[in-house]
């Protein structure tokens, strides 16, 4: 068992909506590990834009075709879902020196929890630094285009979501000059 157990990560979050720096941080993060699971959290203190089922089946259809990542909804602590799943590995990424601090009081609160579940952080990539969950749902509620940000799948149900038509008011798009270095979207 104890072998299994550092072969397995869990990345935990609310993916409301799962952006491409999650995305970018999974991947890497099952570069690392045999399995990722991809926890999408019930209980959450924010008022999701997506439901609990919404964010699951999204998150299910960006990593589909990739071996090794699994995606499941967790509710309570996550140290016990980890324990519950035979992981001892939170997998957690980090932006800037801000979230550091939030993330640092997370991982050694779940290490008061439990002693043998372990916090591992992953810087996140360059060109996501500046996104969040937040950032994107602001932007695309004022009809930013946010294509490239988001999976292909994310996008087309934030703009069914907030009511914006397909194809998108060039006038709208985000300047793609300085993006020429980022991958496509899913």
């Amino acid at each position: 068992m104890d072998d299994e157990r550092g072969k397995l990560a869990v990345y935990p979050g609310t993916f409301d909506p799962l952006t491409m720096g999650h995305v970018s941080l999974i991947r890497r993060g099952r570069q690392i590990f045999d399995r990722v699971i991809v926890a999408v959290a019930m209980d959450t203190p924010k008022t999701p834009l997506f439901s609990l089922d919404e964010r699951v089946r999204m998150a299910e259809e960006v990593f589909a075709d990739h071996e090794g990542i699994t995606v499941e909804p967790f509710s309570g602590l996550l140290v016990d879902y980890a324990e519950r799943r035979g992981a001892n590995v939170i997998l957690r990424g980090l932006r800037a020196v801000s979230d550091f601090e939030y993330e640092f009081q997370l991982a050694l609160m779940n290490r008061k929890l439990k002693r043998h579940v372990q916090t591992v952080f992953l810087m996140t990539d360059y060109q996501w630094l500046y996104i969040s969950s937040t950032i994107i749902k602001a932007a695309a509620s004022l009809g930013g285009d946010i294509k490239g940000l988001v999976p292909d799948n994310v996008y087309r149900r934030l703009r069914e979501k907030y009511g914006y038509p397909y194809p998108l008011n060039p006038g709208l798009a985000l300047s793609t000059e300085a993006d020429e270095d980022l991958p496509p979207s899913l």
